[in-house]
């Protein structure tokens, strides 16, 4: 299959070479000939089947064409991205896995142990809750307590005093920044990283760059593009929050530390 593909791209190649050594009169006179036979065929058959060597082909050779006529070739502009879309899922669809079984659920004595202290002790939160079961010999993590206490309906984190988590992250909104990556695929399946910045308090987006081969070095290169840009608006964030990718090294760190922005990396 692989090789009658390659023979009907390589064919249609050497086609346009004899057809570009052609003059303009015949060449116009085949065009209008096609046109005449193509609408022919489209009464007979209004849905042709396509092989994928076809489907190659159009798509490859589609957009050299003028936008009012992609509107009336067999395949429309919305089929050529339904196949990418298809294209992209056959390639990042794996096998099914058989599910694993899970941890065991907790003891009913522990959760009501769990239930106990939350209500006897409105002040403790799981983290403290967690550590008087360890010292009575109970064996959990500290994220099960959580998640036996939201489930419940009661507050795993409570406050003492205070703004929450939620009301500190609205009220600082306006000077945090975020980046990270996003990636498109083209058509032969290459992948394209792009990288963009956030400005939590506006949502407004900034593109970095893109590129095939993100390294530590372009990304702080895009770091300092992006810091010139920020100084000629006259803007300054406190913080910005990335991931733990690897791609984000020392030196993308120090180009913000050294402009007095800080650092904050998510949680692994």
């Amino acid at each position: 299959m692989l090789f009658s593909l390659v023979y009907a791209v390589v064919g249609h190649l050497l086609a346009l070479i004899v057809i570009r050594g052609r003059g303009e009169a015949s060449k116009d006179v085949e065009l209008v000939l096609l046109r005449h036979e193509v609408a022919v065929l489209r009464r007979q058959t209004p849905r042709p089947r396509l092989a994928p060597a076809d489907r190659l082909i159009m798509a490859a050779f589609a957009r050299h064409l003028p936008g009012a006529l992609r509107q009336f070739r067999i395949v429309s502009p919305g089929t050529l991205l339904r196949w990418h879309r298809e294209l992209l899922a056959r390639k990042w669809t794996y096998p099914h896995k058989p599910p694993t079984i899970g941890r065991p659920p907790t003891r009913t004595t522990v959760r009501s142990l769990v239930l106990r202290f939350a209500q006897e002790n409105p002040t403790w939160g799981h983290r403290r809750i967690h550590g008087e079961l360890v010292n009575l010999g109970h064996t959990l993590s500290a994220a099960t307590v959580w998640n036996i206490l939201t489930r419940a309906g009661l507050d795993p984190a409570p406050r003492h005093s205070g703004p929450t988590w939620h009301e500190f992250c609205r009220a600082q909104a306006h000077t945090m920044l975020a980046c990270d990556f996003f990636h498109v695929d083209t058509v032969l399946l290459r992948r394209i990283y792009v990288l963009f910045a956030i400005e939590i308090g506006s949502r407004r987006v900034q593109l970095l760059g893109a590129t095939r081969h993100p390294t530590g070095d372009w990304v702080t290169q895009q770091a300092r593009n992006l810091l010139m840009t920020l100084d000629d608006t006259g803007q300054h964030f406190k913080f910005l929050i990335r991931d733990r990718d690897s791609k984000f090294t020392r030196p993308f760190d120090d180009v913000f530390t050294a402009a007095g922005t800080r650092v904050l990396r998510t949680p692994p």
